[in-house]
């Protein structure tokens, strides 16, 4: 992939793509440094939590698309938007390993973040594990501040348990 090759569109996730976002998310947790979700993971019980993002109206789903109209969708990234009734907006995203450090995570998560504001939220949080730099950097840049830490949290089916960063800004 040339260095030039444009950033993919950013648009709202239809029911067609979630298929594709369950093959992304497989493909990233399988690597097993990024995600809390592990693999294996139930993928009906997912596709049905992903399909109610995209026809609901307390939460969205948007996805990075790379895909063109002689090719069809390739969706690259995507970013999950839930707002809760006390107005928080829990985030969620990943990058095919081939997009990161282009510039579409700050994309993707500018929509959401968009997308939260204009739906009520007076909040945005999300967690994020302390060895991803990169996402610490990116989620600074945009503004988040660092509200605590779950220390020995998260039991990960190699047996290592990890903590979990707290980053929250107001939108």
């Amino acid at each position: 992939m040339a260095l030039s090759t444009p950033l993919p569109t950013i648009r709202p996730a239809s029911l067609d793509d979630v298929d594709r976002v369950i093959e992304l998310l497989w493909a990233v947790a399988a690597d097993g440094r990024w995600l809390g979700t592990e693999v294996p993971f139930d993928r009906v019980v997912r596709r049905a939590g992903l399909a109610a993002l995209v026809s609901g109206e307390n939460g969205t789903l948007i996805v990075a698309d790379a895909g063109g109209p002689d090719r069809g969708p390739d969706v690259v990234g995507h970013i999950t938007v839930g707002v809760a009734s006390y107005g928080v907006a829990d985030i969620g995203m990943l990058l095919a390993e081939e997009w990161r450090g282009r510039g579409l995570g700050t994309a993707l998560l500018e929509a959401g973040l968009d997308w939260a504001a204009r739906a009520g939220a007076h909040k945005a949080a999300l967690e994020v594990w302390p060895h991803n730099e990169a996402a610490l950097a990116l989620y600074k840049r945009a503004g988040f501040n660092e509200e605590g830490r779950k220390v020995r949290h998260y039991r990960r089916r190699s047996g290592e348990i990890w903590d979990a960063i707290l980053m929250g800004r107001s939108l």
